[in-house]
């Protein structure tokens, strides 16, 4: 069958339903400054579907340096890949900056977040290593998992009988390969919000010999008494041997990094194709990332500020019977039961009725009968978003409660 045949016919879970999703569901059109209130459509909307956690994306401080890069150095500079002609004194600066606050000896600064943990696994794995990773990982962790020419072992989420378990598998191969163990897992999980349990994970280094990399896109700059990462709040940064994180979170910038031991950086900065094949990240994102961690270092109270509004939207929630399933993190899913057909309905009546704009999962993501509407608190919402929010939850969740978004069937009208 020729290819753009199958495709025509096929356009794949999400892409089926582009017909009348596009738009509104899907590809929806955000307008206005960043925050918790932005145009949708011509209307205002209280927005909980941005990673803008310490809300660093308007932060005037922030502005003035982005505005002040980009007048001096234009968005070109540097030209070329890093090990060819893009390096420079603040790239530098801005990884030993990292360094520090992550705890770890080297950093190496990356374009983008998800091609960077692609990129990660492919290089620091052969063919005779084992891969053992999460079964709830990110999808980039999934992409980089499928380029291993060798075995791999995906084990329950948390659950460290199962990792033993994967672990034991591996190790019988390894043994006979020559191989080492690479384990995977994230910090914090980006829909359930769940914290990895990188505690538990690192005890069974007593008994396995393995190297544990972990993905800390929402934990990095939130979690720990210096917002330094999920390692940090479980006390075990030590035993992260690849620490990663993206800028597209509390940065609110674009870029990522990965930080460990200096022989072990300096291999990724010769070996990771995505970086040395690929310009370096353009000077005035470095030089804004750069004054975001200052932000980071010397103003807690933006995490006090974030914390607040999770404490109150997330205990608010469970309070009114709300599912909010097991999260220790800023990320809050709130679970509800219906099918696709609901979930529609449920987005139209929160956005058209109540103005207020938050992400909703549905299968494949979440099981068949699962609705989540996945919450994203800031340090930029007030109590009052918290409580206008939770107002209309109770009254989307009792409409679904008692069948009535099963007996319409409106679709958004084009605009």
């Amino acid at each position: 069958m020729d290819i753009f045949d199958r495709i025509e016919a096929n356009r794949g879970p999400l892409g089926s339903h582009s017909h009348y999703a596009e738009g509104y569901f899907m590809f929806p059109k955000l307008e206005g400054e960043i925050g918790p209130h932005m145009g949708f459509r011509g209307r205002k909307m209280l927005n909980w579907s941005l990673n803008n956690y310490l809300g660093l994306a308007n932060h005037p401080e922030v502005r003035k340096v982005d505005a002040e890069a980009a007048a001096e150095f234009g968005m070109a500079m540097p030209m070329g890949a890093r090990m060819m002609s893009g390096n420079s004194a603040n790239h530098e600066r801005l990884e030993r900056e990292l360094s520090e606050f992550v705890q770890k000896p080297a950093t190496y600064l990356l374009n983008f977040g998800y091609q960077g943990v692609v990129s990660i696994i492919d290089s620091m794995v052969g063919r005779h290593d084992v891969i053992v990773y999460d079964a709830e990982s990110h999808a980039c962790i999934i992409d980089g998992v499928r380029l291993h020419a060798g075995k791999r072992f995906v084990y329950r989420h948390n659950d460290m009988a199962s990792l033993e378990k994967q672990l034991t598998a591996a190790k019988r191969i390894t043994d006979e390969t020559g191989g080492g163990i690479f384990v995977i897992t994230e910090g914090v999980f980006g829909m359930s919000g769940n914290q990895g349990d990188l505690r538990g994970v690192i005890k069974l280094k007593e008994k396995f010999s393995f190297r544990l990399f972990v993905d800390d896109a929402h934990g990095f700059g939130t979690m720990g008494p210096t917002g330094a990462g999920t390692g940090e709040a479980q006390g075990v940064q030590d035993g992260i041997d690849l620490y990663f994180s993206t800028f597209a979170k509390s940065m609110a910038s674009i870029g990522a990094f990965v930080s460990g031991p200096q022989s072990v950086i300096e291999y990724l900065r010769y070996n990771m194709r995505s970086q040395v094949f690929a310009k370096s990240l353009p000077m005035p994102l470095v030089v804004g990332a750069i004054k975001r961690l200052e932000l980071l270092r010397t103003k807690p109270e933006l995490r006090e500020n974030l914390w607040t509004i999770v404490h109150a939207i997330q205990n608010g929630l469970r309070e009114k019977g709300f599912n909010i399933g097991t999260t220790t993190s800023p990320v809050t899913p709130v679970l509800l039961e219906g099918e696709i057909p609901d979930a529609t309905q449920v987005t139209l009546d929160l956005r058209e009725n109540h103005g207020i704009f938050c992400s909703i999962v549905v299968y494949p993501v979440v099981p068949k009968g699962v609705i989540m509407l996945r919450i994203i608190p800031t340090a930029v919402h007030t109590l009052e978003d918290v409580q206008e929010t939770i107002a209309a939850f109770e009254v989307v969740a009792d409409k679904l409660k008692n069948g009535l978004y099963s007996r319409t069937t409106a679709v958004p009208q084009a605009v």
